[in-house]
């Protein structure tokens, strides 16, 4: 009899059923893998779009798998070197002062110095350090890169060891240095003669690495293992020292007071720190290939440092040697010939240089200080010198805006004083800038592995399509040259920076003699 409540299979039913599990059981492994590899293959193309990084900002590991796979630079191309890069701003004057800083701090901490360009004039502002209001060294650091990939583009590069002669630096061991095209095109991976092309706009690969580079470059993505560290630390929080004899993270002298706390809301605190302790042999910075700064802008203030304190390393006799020399950095020969022509050949007298910056800033209102100290130098000298007194003037002040100022008594009263002046259109300025374009200083150092090819690519296809402007350091040189006195405007950093040229003696006696 049978068993009316049993389920009842046929053999046909029940084979094919059996089939199918068999099929589902040995596909499932397959099937599973199958999903892990869709999902990777997803997740890779997601971080090769232009979907922002933040996104994938929930897990630093996370990040730094997605930066490791899309960053190859992050395996250094040139084994064993360690970089320092840092973020110069505002005019000329400020970005040679950070420049120094900066060859002392690679120096300290044994890094090959990254050159910088000379920015375009306030292209970067770095804000107020007195005031706690500056912009962030990752900021900064992002803002430099845009602007130095605008010069390149253009044509307009213009390397500082162009214009600033570090040759002696480089020869006697005390600092190694690297131009800034080169370091991205080995440490990027990219052929930057591409990026001098007129159609990079139409690259939009090249545009798309150039941002990749920069971003990780400025640290925007944050600190790298081995690969990059970027210093958060600024003149709000930090004052870096070395060989002070102070105690390593001890408050600054100089704080923000109670008023501008409440005001601004300010919460820092400024400490001083060892700079080789800190960032030195045994730090998570020191195991990075390159370590980036923000600004190295420093100034005395309020009897403390903003920035960097570092005067002196009497234990460490190649830093000392190191600071000697880098409190004159000359120009190179080629400005320095053509300053002493100009004075020999053009004004052929002995001279007085009047310096009167009277547009820029805090100068425009305080024209009659400005004026007052040059007509008590030029009284003084009427009295003891042979009429008429040579002048040589070098201002922001345009020849057309004269009228009405002392500058305009001057010009007219051409039996006591005669005025010379370098325009931008004279001839000895348009052959200095072709020298300076032939002679390409800035490529001409250094030979780190591999760097020979970019130099030579960078040399023969980047040559600037504008001649770097050259007025602004023909006209120290030409005031360095003027034997019968200088004339400054008080505050102003193209004054000091004059005052040290005439110091160390630019002029030869030589040329001085000639006068």
């Amino acid at each position: 009899m049978f068993n009316l409540n049993r389920t009842i299979t046929t053999p046909k039913l029940w084979n094919k059923k059996k089939s199918l599990q068999q099929q589902q059981s040995r596909r499932s492994p397959f099937f599973f893998f199958s999903l892990v590899l869709l999902s990777l293959l997803f997740f890779f193309f997601l971080t090769y779009t232009s979907i922002p990084k933040s996104l994938f900002s929930t897990s630093s590991q996370t990040v730094n798998v997605a930066i490791s796979t899309i960053h190859p630079r992050c395996r250094t191309r040139i084994p064993g070197e360690k970089f320092l890069w840092f973020s110069p701003h505002s005019g000329f004057s400020n970005q040679l002062s950070e420049f120094k800083n900066a060859i002392v701090m690679a120096g300290i901490l044994n890094r090959t110095l990254i050159v910088p360009p000379i920015l375009d004039h306030h292209a970067v502002a770095l804000g107020s350090c007195p005031k706690f209001r500056v912009q962030s060294p990752k900021e900064i650091r992002l803002s430099v890169w845009d602007h130095v990939i605008e010069l390149i583009r253009s044509g307009r590069y213009v390397s500082m060891a162009d214009i600033i002669d570090i040759s002696s630096l480089l020869s006697s061991s005390l600092v190694r240095a690297i131009d800034f095209r080169v370091f991205v095109s080995l440490w990027c991976g990219l052929d930057m003669t591409l990026a001098c092309s007129n159609e990079l706009d139409a690259n939009q690969s090249m545009v798309d690495s150039l941002k990749q580079c920069g971003s990780l470059l400025s640290g925007l993505d944050g600190n790298i293992d081995r690969c990059l560290f970027a210093v958060d630390e600024d003149c709000r929080t930090t004052v870096w020292m070395y060989q002070n004899d102070e105690v390593d993270g001890a408050l600054d002298s100089f704080q923000p007071d109670e008023q501008l706390k409440k005001k601004k809301k300010i919460s820092f605190v400024r400490t001083r720190k060892d700079v080789y302790k800190t960032l030195g042999p045994g730090s998570e910075a020191d195991t990075a290939t390159v370590l980036a700064f923000g600004s190295l802008f420093t100034a005395p203030y309020k009897g403390s440092e903003l920035y960097i304190d570092i005067q002196k390393a009497p234990g460490d006799p190649r830093i000392k040697s190191l600071l000697e020399k880098i409190e004159f950095l000359p120009f190179v020969p080629e400005i320095i010939n053509s300053g002493k022509q100009f004075s020999v050949q053009t004004i052929k007298a002995p001279f007085l240089c009047a310096q009167l910056r009277l547009l820029d800033g805090q100068f425009k209102n305080h024209w009659k200080a400005t004026f007052s100290s040059l007509k008590q130098k030029l009284d003084s000298l009427r009295q003891a010198s042979s009429l008429p007194i040579h002048i040589f003037v070098m201002t922001d002040l345009p020849q057309g805006n004269w009228t009405g100022t002392y500058l305009g008594d001057l010009a007219k009263d051409s039996t006591n004083f005669k005025l010379y002046f370098l325009r931008e259109e004279d001839l000895l300025v348009k052959e200095t800038e072709k020298k300076l374009a032939l002679a390409g200083h800035g490529l001409r150092f250094g030979s780190l592995p591999g760097s020979k090819d970019a130099v030579a690519n960078l040399e023969k296809h980047c040559a600037p399509n504008k001649l770097p402007d050259v007025l602004l350091f023909l006209e120290e040189i030409v005031c360095s040259c003027a034997s019968i006195g200088f004339v400054g405007t008080a505050g102003s950093t193209i004054a000091e920076t004059i005052e040290v040229i005439r110091k160390f003696g630019s002029c030869s006696s030589q040329t001085q003699a000639a006068l």
